[in-house]
């Protein structure tokens, strides 16, 4: 990571945007991540990649087996800007990157021994699982998942939308992860990291900036 030149395109900003990039990057999390299996409404896919902003999530998980769409930039309404979207062609291959990472995988599901959502352990990484909208999650997600949550539900409708689904168990376990002692804050060199891709990506111009700030650094 180059400081010098993180640094430098700073200057490219106001001051009020300079300090509410810290400001959400302060609450910016990878304690908890989510991933999408081949949802089919791209709406939906999109709509998640918000939540996962609105509620401080940075990277969201897509696998894409069989059904291969962008992210609909008008529903995310921005949030491509912000949160580190990671694609995958093979459910085994997110499976097992999230697991190197150290994260436990969780299925959401309405499973009858899932475990309720107020009850659920906030203490772990973990990752939420959430499949597509007819079928919900592959048997491969069921069968490799370290354990399984459901929200609680007293109507006669037993599913959710996906992206109503993801708003809940966001909202429900980073208000808790806040409230305990868990070290669940970005490390700095991430911060610098994550910093660097939103100055790249706000910035007008930022390639012929920073070609013509290296440019101007290898003359001296």
């Amino acid at each position: 990571m180059d400081l010098a030149l993180l640094e430098y395109l700073k200057s490219y900003l106001t001051e009020r945007r300079k300090n509410l990039f810290q400001k959400v990057l302060s609450e910016r999390t990878r304690h908890f991540t989510v991933v999408t299996e081949d949802v089919y409404q791209l709406h939906n896919t999109s709509a998640v990649m918000r939540t996962c902003d609105v509620f401080g999530i940075q990277d969201l998980h897509v696998v894409e087996e069989r059904l291969g769409k962008r992210v609909d930039k008008e529903i995310a309404m921005g949030a491509q800007k912000w949160v580190s979207l990671k694609r995958y062609n093979y459910i085994n291959e997110c499976i097992g990157s999230l697991r190197n990472s150290g994260y436990k995988i969780i299925a959401t599901t309405p499973h009858e021994n899932a475990t309720m959502l107020q009850d659920f352990d906030i203490s772990e990484k973990s990752a939420f699982f959430f499949g597509k909208e007819s079928d919900g999650l592959s048997e491969t997600v069921m069968n490799a998942a370290d354990g399984y949550l459901k929200i609680p539900m007293y109507g006669f409708t037993e599913s959710l939308n996906i992206s109503v689904s993801a708003a809940i168990i966001l909202q429900s376990v980073v208000t808790k992860m806040k409230q305990q002692k868990i070290n669940w804050k970005l490390p700095t060199a991430e911060i610098a990291e994550i910093e660097m891709e939103w100055l790249k990506k706000t910035i007008k111009a930022s390639e012929e900036i920073i070609d013509r700030y290296y440019a101007e650094h290898s003359k001296k």
